[in-house]
């Protein structure tokens, strides 16, 4: 369910085929949530943020963090009145995290797991 602008998890595979041209060779989807328009993927060498713009959402921009360039994040888990739980990552070079929600669907935990996985290497 996203009808408030929060994520929701996909199946990977599903996400690895519709995303297939902007994966490098070998790349692989660990995780992925859809946010209404928008898709947030995990890889094994990256996180991608497609984001749809406009109107039509005809027109997406394609932002790719290498992990190696995330210097931190936290994750805020969901409370009693509030049933979303919130990540932020912190990118080298930019004061201001990337800041996304999630609904209370999503494993808060697992995806700090997946960050861990890939951030500490």
């Amino acid at each position: 369910m996203a009808l408030f602008g929060n994520a929701h998890t996909i199946n990977p595979a599903t996400a690895q085929q519709d995303y297939d041209r902007l994966l490098g060779q070998g790349e692989q989807v660990h995780a992925a949530f859809l946010l209404i328009r928008d898709t947030i993927l995990f890889t094994d060498r990256r996180l991608i943020l497609v984001d749809k713009q406009g109107i039509t959402g005809k027109k997406t921009e394609y932002h790719s963090v290498p992990y190696r360039s995330i210097t931190h994040f936290a994750v805020e888990t969901a409370g009693t009145f509030d049933l979303d739980a919130e990540l932020k990552i912190w990118i080298s070079g930019s004061p201001t995290p990337l800041q996304k929600t999630f609904t209370k669907g999503v494993d808060i935990y697992e995806v700090q797991a997946i960050l861990t996985q890939f951030v500490a290497r």
